[in-house]
């Protein structure tokens, strides 16, 4: 029988037959779990994953967690104050697997004296983060000087040998005795109904207040994992009293919506889609398609909250859910009188350019039927706006002319030339549905009173049952919701539906607000006269 080496073989140790040395490196392992000497040697607790769990994917959103959170770490070890982490993405893309139990693990195996504390919505949701990291420690903590002291392991209080550990509770539950050396909370909100409770949202921040932070050691650092539900949700709250980095304040937000907007932190073109862990790295059209199916699948609102991380406050606004909800007619049976688009051109500080397209129907009502708005340069816009009205078949194209007036008009018009000339050298001999017919009609209207004189009618005429979306239009049912009258805000969207809708039906006494497009509404063209049936 071979005998056991001694606990420390000195520089001989490389020396020693296999079974020798696996036998030394247990047992210098078990010294050092009872001195609280970490062998953590992964510098990021994704990478710990990777190595541990042949199913945990990487994605390049995963990748920046990854690295805040070993910044979070090297700040830590650095004795600098604890860094406040914020991460806000749509649910299922692996943010909670990632920050919420690999990052415990990998945080105790290079410091294993530290407790943990962690928060959630609820006890059942905490224990289970309890028990999987519990689980990670029974596995593979020995290689990383991480041992379980049997005598102090349950689900949702559990301590290592040398003293380090993790609580979890859910929120309300008590934290009373435990220190915290870094402190997690994941979802502290439960869900929509939750959320839109001001009681709730009042006991959520009580509990962290009293309860949760105070519990956290001098520079010990604080992650908030969460998908956003509220203005005033956690989140919502932290930001408004700490502040971000950005601004001077304490918290380091990474917020990564399913489709980038400007300034992107991870480098993405505004439009592009979110990156998920089910779909193949690179395969962004597979993950377009499935954000534009959650996107088709979800209320405005709570797409604009859960997708895009932009909570929508709807009180003060001039609509309601509700009512714009029920404008939804997916199936409209009507014969179209005049279809137009109407175009809010980027400018006057704004990047956003609104292009809103729809009809008249024979029973009166104006139908909005497709939005392609979006930050768009003047050509963007221009094309936008021709390409929609080519499809749609518009006789007119309507554009607010208070800005720059000649020079939208003339981008309209090139826009249609060119469009043209591209159609016939790619697609020789097809018809081309811009030279085989008449250009829609270019109408100027001119804004002359505020948004609010503007958009009131228009409000009036969805309540009234008189303005419907044949499709769902989230990014603009949420700037109807979200835009108050006191804002000096002015969103594309909205004013282009605005322009739309006034130009088609000339709600009485509105004249005074916006001027009359020559023509007006009230001529047919027979073109337009076919049934709408989106069934």
């Amino acid at each position: 029988m071979t005998a056991a080496p001694a606990l420390d073989p000195g520089d001989d140790w490389r020396g020693l037959p296999p079974d020798q040395k696996a036998l030394y490196a247990e047992r210098l392992a078990v010294a050092c779990a009872r001195v609280g000497i970490g062998l953590g040697d992964a510098a990021m607790p994704g990478e710990l994953a990777r190595r541990l769990d042949r199913e945990f994917v990487s994605r390049a959103h995963l990748r920046l967690i990854d690295a805040t959170l070993a910044r979070m770490l090297a700040a830590r070890q650095a004795g600098e104050p604890g860094m406040r982490v914020m991460i806000n993405t749509p649910p299922q893309v692996g943010k909670s697997s990632l920050a919420g139990e690999w990052c415990p693990f990998w945080w105790l195996s290079h410091r294993p004296r530290d407790r943990v504390i962690v928060g959630s919505y609820a006890d059942a949701l905490a224990r289970r983060r309890g028990r999987r990291v519990r689980q990670y420690v029974r596995e593979h903590g020995l290689a990383y000087g991480l041992e379980l002291d049997p005598e102090y392991a349950s689900v949702n209080d559990w301590l290592l040998t040398c003293g380090g550990g993790m609580r979890s509770t859910g929120v309300g539950g008590s934290l009373t005795g435990i220190p915290g050396d870094l402190g997690v909370i994941d979802d502290p909100h439960k869900d929509r109904a939750e959320a839109d409770s001001a009681e709730i949202r009042e006991n959520v921040w009580d509990w962290y207040s009293s309860t949760f932070s105070t519990r956290l050691s001098p520079g010990a650092p604080l992650l908030v994992i969460m998908t956003p539900w509220h203005p005033d949700d956690l989140r919502g709250r932290l930001i408004k009293a700490e502040g971000t980095v950005d601004e001077g304040g304490r918290w380091v937000v990474i917020t990564l919506p399913a489709f980038a907007g400007t300034d992107d932190p991870l480098g993405r073109e505004p439009g592009d889609p979110l990156p998920h862990p089910k779909i193949a790295e690179g395969g962004v059209e597979a993950a377009r398609a499935h954000w534009e199916e959650k996107r088709r699948t979800s209320t405005p609102r709570d797409w604009a909250a859960l997708f895009m991380c932009d909570p929508i406050d709807a009180s003060g606004a001039l609509l309601t859910a509700e009512q714009l909800d029920a404008a939804y007619n997916p199936r409209p049976v009507v014969e179209p009188q005049i279809v137009a688009v109407a175009v809010d051109p980027s400018g006057g500080g704004r990047d956003e350019a609104g292009v809103v397209g729809g009809f008249r129907g024979d029973d009166g009502a104006c139908y909005w039927t497709h939005d392609r708005s979006g930050r768009m340069t003047a050509e963007q816009w221009g094309r936008a706006a021709c390409e929609l009205a080519a499809e749609i078949d518009a006789d007119r194209i309507i554009f607010e002319g208070n800005y720059g007036k000649d020079m939208a008009r003339l981008t309209i018009r090139t826009s249609w030339e060119a469009l043209a000339r591209e159609w016939a050298e790619r697609r020789p001999g097809e018809p081309n549905p811009y030279a085989d017919r008449l250009p829609p009609r270019i109408v100027e209207v001119h804004s002359k009173r505020g948004k609010l004189l503007r958009a009131e009618p228009v409000a009036a005429q969805v309540v009234e049952a008189r303005v419907f979306m044949t499709a769902r239009m989230p990014e603009l049912v949420g700037q109807w919701l979200t835009w108050r009258p006191t804002s000096s805000l002015s969103p594309g969207r909205i004013d282009a539906s605005v322009h739309l809708t006034l130009a088609l039906l000339r709600p009485p006494g509105t004249d005074t607000v916006v001027s009359s497009p020559k023509g007006g509404p009230s001529g047919k063209s027979p073109i337009h006269r076919r049934r709408i049936d989106r069934g």
